[in-house]
């Protein structure tokens, strides 16, 4: 171009347009001619231009590019490609802006990217690509992380950006490049000139468009890979870092196919077979001790499985391998261990660990479970000696049984063995000798039993697993009513068991425990820890209070009690709870810090320091009468605690319950007695019942009804000025110091992204009161009234009664749809006790009356010398007696008679009185049980025949007879609604003590003080009293039902009725109606046929825990949360919740009942917030002081805030009447 010429211009009359020419200088790049790349390169750019720009039409070699935009272009990349299935590869497309074009497929070669900058190619991406590159991967990583719950991983967004292929074309305004060959554009997103804003379709068909598959096929694929380095490869006879294995010395060498390894349940049933070595030896068995119960892999995560020395301890001993299907001799013959044998206690938690070792080999290696690999080794839980002879009983079922067809059963001596720990290292020996009777082998029978380990450990089959249950526990009514006998699964020539015969068999027992600790009876309202105290209680009688420590000793001792006392303390603190929220009943005083509603009872003091005993409205609720009518269990040879109490009213409407057990869960609200109390009075008399909603002691809020089975809970705000509100009451379940840090700190310092709400906060409660002062600017409170300001403030919770599942007087679960079906059905059992009270104790009158007749007849005809029994022998005696009609001892023999009915009733039980004979003592003969029957008349004193005695027995005689016929004059009702009375006469007083301490404690503080000094101090004392007191002058703003709560309750009711047409739908057969019904969106229950059968039979449930037994035992009483996940469950579906089969239920005891704003407080994170807002206000200037003017201590602060609030009403008031203001407040309080 050093060359230039004259131009020649000439008119055209053609469109304006411009041409470029160019000729390659081939010389100076040394080239003869264009290579092929080099023309491909140009090709390449031809096509980029026909797809990156608008509105132009590219032509090559003269022939037309067939791309007429960028979505063409795309497509000429992803054509013909295919997914690993072989379906074609799917390409989302959006265009967001007129400037912004973007496309996405997957990719299975890393992160893949092409881009373009006002159509120039950026092959190396650069921060056009970045900005929507983070955009989809945040959307794609939170689906992402959903689905990836199972492995448990951690997710990284690069790991989520390898599987991206990614198309964007865009014009930048005066993009900048990091070189001259522009392929990588540096500008930064701010200065793009404009935002690209993909829609929710576009991330919605980017999910489905193979990327999230393929991101989770990769996980599973790394978390396989992970687990595979946990395995050995080659097999070791040696093996290290394994505590407390005693390995077989033939493990891992080449007769590995004989050894077997016992896996025992903890170190003392290890030194159990360790002892049985000496026998077998220990060429060919190993042992390892367990740590409790082994992780339900089938439910549990990647990480818990990694991270769980126990399966990597038992991967390594047994040398499995997990890519390893064990189904061929070779793959056998890899093993350390041929057979596995399970060495675990005889009782419920014992069975259950045997289910999850069961369900870790099925679940992972199923071949083995076919090839009869795992055995177990069974003791017997009872023994019975006589002599030289013993009887060993394998089951309970087993050994009731024999003691029913054994006539001179008294006879023998029995021991009950709980754990293997109680067996001596010489019962270990005999034991191993016998190994043919211990030794049962796990039999493989086909896919029944591949099904029987799901249905007991997957948690798709909770609806299988709740009919499992429910037809087990209805046979087992059937049975007892038939005086059938139950079955049990080892008899005496047991040589082997199936899976479906253990699982249907034994470890059902387990699953129905485990109801029994969670859900509590409708009779009692009580479950069985909770029993076990109050029997104790009752049994102990203490006239004095007693450290709570000491009282779980004692319940320990008393009610044969097998797992930890800390539960039990857990226990005993909760029954004495009596704050807001909690029972409306405490059956024992808490005498000592036993909890709060600042923290739901979580504050209370260690055991050893607290106190407490019997309340004395509990024996006005549990007659003392009644006991001899109760059917008491007996365990370890000794009396405990009866199949249910009964009280007056029912305790579970009183109280309330919450708990969650296998296939079932269940909540009660709290209702008022005294509404029971009439409305078992009006039961009585036939009348209609008065509504029963939820009702708390000493709770000023306010709970109104959605619909039959939700009520709404509101806490009490007021109104001070118009830039001050006054919160006085919480919702029920709402604690103090949680509502402070989940909702008032994040209003005040603002929380996720959202600006403070509030201008300050200041707290004025006690451990019984709530008072918050908040103000805030009149813009949000404008705000707040719009929203709501119940809502606003999260002053509002729901209560849902659509899950009252109780145990029913035979022991069975039974759903109840409203409290009046759960009052009516204990008004049918209560009035049942009082005929059999009534009838009880008109023959125990009778007897009595009896017996006093003739001891008053014996001293007058001694008296008289009718009688004659000087110098004689005792039989010519009783000869006597009986020729003058003298009666057998009535009182005796109405006792034999009222033991042959019990023992008639139940067969399995004995008579408390008598005591199981010893080896050689006789029994006594006819004749001296004859001679004994008149023991009432001949062993009386011969001061009995003073005038004196003989006087006071004919009144006793009288005396008697007048209570017989008094008795005989009322009906059940009668004796009933006595107890009523009496019930409230003892509820009123004690409640009136309460309020009275209460207010002392209030009154109290001021105290009449001697001089000027005292009377400032008590008048400053009396000036902090007032500050916790709620504001003469606020106005309460009333509560209100929004819609949305409406809206949410008709919700519920549709699904509650869709889900009963769906279950009368599959009871008739109707298939077009069920999968009408099973076809339409709803917020829980399944979606096709077979899902909907299953629905229609029964409701959710939770799986066995994997913790300890004494962690399953302690979270049987503890309080129990509604959960955020639980509550919309709840709401949605009336079904029970169903819980997660692998998480270990250790966290219940430390349950609180928030509610979902306050599910978890993370305090580091607030006081975090705190400081850099604190910081930022340092950077800013001086600002009001927010914290120290939270304060309460700040008495120069209130006094300026209660002089505002108050100023007008003081100046008008005189001390008088202030002085009385105050007064009425406080009483005011109480009388609430």
């Amino acid at each position: 171009m050093t060359k230039t010429e004259k131009p020649v211009i000439s008119d055209c009359e053609d469109e304006d347009f411009t041409c470029v020419r160019f000729t390659p200088d081939l010389d100076k790049f040394g080239m003869e001619k264009l290579d092929d790349d080099i023309v491909a390169l140009m090709c390449r750019r031809a096509y980029d231009i026909a797809g990156s720009t608008k509105g132009v039409k590219v032509f090559l070699n003269g022939k037309r590019i067939p791309v007429l935009g960028f979505k063409d272009y795309v497509d000429l990349y992803l054509k013909d490609r295919t997914t690993d299935t072989g379906e074609p590869l799917k390409v989302v497309y959006e265009q967001p802006h007129p400037r912004w074009e973007v496309a996405v497929a997957v990719s299975d070669r890393g992160f893949q990217q092409v881009s373009f900058t006002n159509s120039i190619a950026t092959t190396k991406g650069g921060r056009h690509v970045d900005y929507v590159c983070d955009g989809i991967v945040e959307k794609v990583i939170e689906n992402v992380k959903k689905q990836a719950k199972k492995t448990g991983m951690n997710v990284r967004p690069f790991q989520v950006k390898n599987h991206l292929w990614l198309f964007i074309n865009c014009l930048i305004e005066n993009p900048t490049f990091d070189s001259q060959t522009k392929e990588n554009m540096t500008l930064q997103p701010k200065s793009f000139g404009s935002k690209c804003t993909l829609s929710d379709k576009f991330f919605s068909q980017v999910l489905k468009c193979g990327v999230l598959e393929s991101v989770m096929s990769w996980l599973q694929f790394k978390a396989q890979a992970q687990l595979d380095k946990k395995c050995h490869s080659t097999k070791h006879s040696k093996l290290r870092g394994v505590p407390k294995l005693e390995d077989a010395n033939e493990a891992g060498t080449k007769n590995s196919h004989r050894c077997t390894l016992i896996l025992t349940e903890g170190d003392s049933a290890k030194s159990l077979a360790v002892a049985g070595f000496s026998v077998v030896g220990r060429d060919f068995y190993g042992v390892f001790p367990l740590k409790g119960k082994v992780l339900n892999v089938r439910e549990a995560n990647h990480k818990q499985i990694m991270e769980n020395a126990e399966i990597n301890n038992l991967i390594k001993i047994i040398g499995l391998q997990y890519k390893c299907k064990y189904d061929t001799s070779e793959q056998m013959n890899s093993l350390r261990y041929g057979k596995v044998m399970i060495m675990a206690d005889q009782d419920q938690d014992g069975s259950h660990i045997k289910g999850l070792v069961i369900n870790f080999f099925h679940h992972n290696w199923p071949n083995l479970i076919r090839r009869n690999f795992i055995e177990e080794f069974i003791t017997p839980i009872v023994k019975a000696t006589k002599g030289k002879e013993e009887l060993q009983f394998f089951s309970l079922p087993h050994y009731f049984q024999w003691r029913a067809e054994t006539a001179n059963w008294k006879a023998w001596k029995v021991k009950y063995y709980k754990g293997l720990g109680t067996s001596t290292a010489k019962e270990a020996k005999e034991y191993f000798t016998n190994m043919d009777r211990h030794r049962i082998v796990f039999k493989y029978e086909g896919p029944p039993d591949d099904d029987a380990i799901e249905l007991a450990f997957s948690k798709k089959r909770v609806e299988d697993r709740k009919n499992w249950l429910g037809d087990w526990m209805l046979q087992k009514k059937r049975i007892q009513e038939s005086n059938l006998p139950e079955e049990y699964l080892y008899q005496e020539d047991t040589k082997e068991v199936s899976y479906k015969s253990f699982i249907d068999k034994e470890l059902i027992l387990f699953s129905n425990m485990d109801n029994e600790r969670s859900i509590p009876s409708m009779v009692d309202g009580l479950k069985p820890g909770q029993r076990k105290v109050l029997f104790t209680c009752f049994k102990r009688n203490d006239k004095r209070e007693v450290k709570v420590a000491q009282l779980a000793g004692s319940v320990a001792e008393h009610s044969a009690y097998h797992h930890g006392e800390v539960s039990l303390m857990s226990t005993i603190i909760n029954l004495a709870h009596n704050f807001v929220g909690s029972n409306n009943i405490n059956i024992l005083l808490p005498i000592g810090q036993f909890g709060t509603r600042l923290l739901g009872g979580r504050d209370a003091a260690s055991a050893r320091y607290i106190f407490t005993m019997l309340s004395p409205v509990t024996r006005a609720m549990f007659c003392v009468d009644d006991e001899p009518n109760l059917n008491f269990l007996f365990e370890d040879n000794q009396k405990i605690e009866p199949f249910w109490y009964c009280p007056i009213l029912p305790l579970v409407l009183v109280n309330g319950c919450e708990g969650i057990g296998t296939g079932w869960s269940t909540k009660v609200p709290n209702h008022d007695p005294r509404v029971l109390v009439k409305n078992l009075k009006r039961l009585m008399y036939d009348e209609e019942l008065l509504p029963m909603n939820p009702w708390y002691k000493n709770f000023r809020g306010e709970i109104s009804t959605l619909n039959s089975s939700r009520f709404v809970c509101f806490g009490e705000i007021a109104s001070v000025d118009d830039n001050t509100l006054e919160i006085t009451e919480l919702p029920i379940g709402t604690w103090t110091q949680n509502y402070k840090e989940s909702v008032l700190e994040p209003m005040l310092y603002g929380s996720d992204g959202k600006q403070p709400v509030i201008q300050d906060f200041k707290e004025y409660h006690t451990d019984t009161t709530v008072r918050f002062i908040i103000r805030m600017s009149k813009e949000k409170m404008a705000e707040a009234n719009a929203q709501g300001i119940h809502k606003y403030f999260k002053l509002q919770t729901v209560i849902n009664s659509s899950s009252m599942v109780l145990f029913d007087e035979h022991g069975c679960l039974r759903k109840f749809e409203s409290a009046k079906e759960i009052l009516i059905s204990f008004y049918n059992v209560r009035l049942d006790m009082y005929v059999k009270r009534k009838a009880y104790l008109e023959g125990h009158l009778e007897a009595q009356a009896n017996r006093l007749k003739a001891q008053a007849r014996f001293i007058m005809e001694k008296i008289e010398g009718v009688i004659k029994i000087e110098n004689m022998k005792k039989k010519h005696i009783v000869e006597q007696l009986v020729e003058r009609g003298y009666p057998a001892d009535p009182v005796k023999k109405w006792k034999e008679a009222e033991n042959m009915r019990k023992l008639k009733a139940m067969e399995e039980f004995i008579d408390e009185t008598e005591e199981v004979k010893e080896e050689g003592e006789e029994e006594a003969t006819e004749e001296d049980v004859r001679l004994s029957d008149y023991d009432y008349l001949l062993s009386m004193a011969l001061i009995r025949l003073s005038e004196e005695e003989k006087d006071k027995l004919l009144k006793d005689r009288d005396v008697k007879i007048d209570e017989l016929n008094s008795l005989k004059a009322k009906t059940p009702k009668m004796l009933w609604i006595e107890d009523l009375d009496n019930f409230l006469e003892v509820l009123d007083k004690y409640e009136r003590l309460e309020r009275e301490e209460a207010a002392s404690a209030v009154k109290g503080v001021v105290t009449s003080g001697k001089g000027n000094k005292g009377s400032s101090r008590n008048a400053k004392k009396k000036a902090n009293t007032i500050t916790v007191m709620p504001e003469s002058e606020g106005i309460r703003i009333p509560p209100q039902i929004t819609s949305d709560l409406r809206e949410k309750a008709e919700k519920a009711d549709q699904v509650k009725q869709r889900m009963i047409n769906l279950r009368e739908a599959a009871k008739a057969g109707d298939e077009e109606a069920i999968k009408k019904l099973a076809g339409r969106k709803r917020a829980t229950g399944p979606r096709t046929v077979a899902g909907a059968k299953v629905v229609a039979k029964k409701s959710k449930e939770k799986e066995p825990e994997n913790g300890q037994k004494e962690d399953q035992e302690q979270a049987e009483d503890a309080p129990r949360p509604t959960r955020k996940v639980q509550k919309k469950l709840q709401f949605y579906n009336f079904q029970p919740f169903d819980s997660d089969p692998s998480v270990d239920d250790d966290s219940d005891e430390d349950y609180d009942d928030s509610d979902d704003y306050e599910a978890t407080v993370n305090k580091r994170k607030v006081t975090e917030k705190k400081k850099a807002n604190e910081d930022e206000e340092t950077k800013a200037g001086p600002s009001k002081p927010r914290k120290k003017s939270a304060s309460p201590k700040n008495t120069d602060v209130q006094k300026a805030e209660s002089s505002k609030l108050k100023k007008k009403a003081v100046e008008k008031a005189s001390p008088d009447l202030k002085k009385k203001k105050r007064r009425i407040v406080i009483d005011d309080s109480e009388s609430d």
